[in-house]
């Protein structure tokens, strides 16, 4: 079962199987969720008072409401984003300063995907990018040279006395 939020209607029924003493995983099978799911509920939304549908509900709401949301890109995000680029700063950097100066929250990722679609349409931002983004090319038959000993002597041409 995936990870879901109650309805109301299912709110109501976590209340009256607690108020009819069903254990919680027994209240999680009669509403047919997951029982970690009524776990959760019960728990973010437990007063003083104890747990109250109505209340739980209006808990959520508020919740989903002040989450804080990504970015999209907006036709005035993305003229500051190329100003910035534009300014050699790395897409961390542009994103770290746009949610530290403007409060907008936009991944470094996604500036990323916004260059490399830029570059696809035959735009220039990539290049103000400090890393060109070249395809590695794997070296086959080149022995790994990790974990050796540079100048190192094989034990069968160690000197005699050491065998004593």
């Amino acid at each position: 079962m995936a990870y879901k939020q109650l309805t109301p209607e299912k709110r109501y029924g976590l209340k009256a199987y607690m108020q009819a003493g069903f254990s919680i995983p027994e209240i999680a099978k009669e509403l047919m969720v997951h029982r970690t799911t009524s776990y959760r509920e019960i728990k973010r939304n437990t007063g003083k008072r104890g747990y109250r549908p109505k209340q739980a509900e209006m808990k959520t709401l508020e919740r989903r409401h002040y989450s804080r949301k990504a970015s999209r890109l907006t036709p005035d995000l993305v003229v500051r984003i190329v100003y910035l680029l534009r300014l050699d700063l790395s897409p961390e950097q542009v994103s770290g300063y746009l949610k530290q100066n403007h409060n907008i929250n936009i991944s470094h990722e996604t500036i990323y995907q916004y260059v490399l679609s830029d570059k696809a349409n035959g735009g220039d931002l990539y290049k103000h990018l400090r890393h060109a983004s070249k395809k590695r090319k794997k070296r086959y038959g080149s022995n790994d040279k990790r974990g050796q000993i540079p100048g190192r002597v094989s034990i069968d041409k160690r000197p005699e006395i050491v065998d004593l």
